[in-house]
């Protein structure tokens, strides 16, 4: 972020904290647990311990994070060296990202920022227009599709955790993440012991990954009787004969045909199915059982949105409910070559223009690398 952004940016953090410290409050067992911030432009400062509120919003508004996190691991002696820290264990978290959905309206709102000119391109370009430069940084700014998509993940891994794991939903914590997408945190001490590698296992179950036409009735024997899944069948194999076979009356035929077809062929089918119905996760978030996750409350310096609970995933929209900064008017000159929708107005396109917005709007333009203050 260019020197003269920082100030406005960080005056609408201090401010957001001072207005807001009733959503920013330390996750439960806080005096086990590592905290870290980073502040603009800055490296990730880690290895804190904090035991309650008043440290917490004390360190919010003295340091002015621009990200805060805090560890899913429980220790001994959080603020210890890792090696030192004595380890007791970790919520299951897990992180949606729109990016990691591979959906065709990214092509319609991806921006391609010059690394030399600095100029903001929509749409993918081999070379800039404007200095012909081939070194571009990809801004990635959701729409209300891809929030949609994420939301559709986080239901099925809800679901997926109720379903197969016994995680029941009020023992689940569904958070916004302050950017594209969503963080779920389970509270359940069952999973707290759980390894990394057993937390990898678990994370290719829910992806639905190393899947094997064996564990759905198909060998590669022609002399056996297929034993394919059924509708209303619990786990994954209901899942699956969903999506085979659609309804009960399209069973016989079409399990004569995947038969009928061989094992190579359904296994291509598989892997297709896994594409609709494995859930995209980011597995290396699960797995690293001393991760610091981003502060419940708090403000992602990706977007100047904030991370916040959603108790309702069908009625809650992010760019009005975690868009929380200020009103007062900045004066910033924007390159923002799509429309952008906050607190229910659209803003943009802009071309290099010099316009007077919310504050709320010129830090979301800001942080994304498409405005700049006059």
């Amino acid at each position: 972020m260019l020197e003269k952004d920082i100030g406005l940016v960080e005056n609408a953090i201090k401010e957001y904290y001072f207005n807001h410290f009733d959503l920013v409050s330390v996750p439960p067992k806080p005096t086990q647990r590592e905290f870290g911030y980073q502040k603009i432009n800055g490296g990730m400062i880690r290895h804190i311990a904090i035991k309650d509120n008043k440290e917490l919003h004390l360190l919010l508004m003295k340091e002015i994070p621009s990200d805060v996190y805090c560890s899913n691991a429980y220790y001994s002696f959080p603020s210890m060296p890792m090696s030192e820290k004595d380890w007791k264990g970790a919520d299951l978290i897990f992180d949606i990202d729109a990016k990691d959905l591979t959906l065709s309206c990214r092509n319609d709102h991806a921006i391609f920022k010059c690394g030399s000119c600095h100029d903001a391109i929509l749409g993918k370009h081999s070379a800039c227009p404007k200095c012909g430069s081939t070194k571009f940084e990809v801004v990635s700014v959701a729409c209300k599709n891809c929030i949609d998509e994420s939301k559709k993940e986080a239901k099925k891994l809800v679901q997926i955790l109720d379903e197969d794991l016994g995680i029941k939903n009020e023992e689940v914590e569904v958070y916004f993440s302050g950017n594209e997408g969503f963080h779920i945190r389970v509270i359940n001490s069952n999973y707290e012991m759980v390894g990394s590698q057993e937390r990898a296992d678990l994370v290719d179950y829910i992806m639905f990954n190393g899947i094997m036409p064996e564990t759905f009735g198909i060998r590669k024997q022609n002399n056996f009787k297929s034993t394919l899944p059924e509708i209303g069948e619990s786990g994954w194999r209901g899942r699956v004969a969903t999506s085979l076979f659609g309804s009960k009356t399209r069973a016989p035929k079409a399990a004569k045909q995947i038969v009928s077809d061989g094992y190579l062929a359904f296994q291509v089918k598989l892997d297709e199915i896994r594409q609709t119905i494995g859930i995209k996760v980011d597995p290396k978030v699960t797995m690293d059982i001393h991760r610091i996750f981003r502060l419940e409350g708090s403000v992602n310096s990706k977007s100047g949105l904030s991370k916040v609970p959603c108790k309702n995933l069908d009625d809650f929209d992010p760019f009005l409910d975690a868009c929380l900064l200020g009103e007062e008017k900045a004066d910033i000159i924007a390159n923002c070559p799509v429309q952008i929708r906050l607190k229910n107005k659209k803003y943009g396109p802009y071309a290099n223009e010099r316009i007077s917005v919310p504050k709320y709007a010129a830090v979301y333009m800001i942080c994304k690398g498409l405005a700049s203050i006059v």
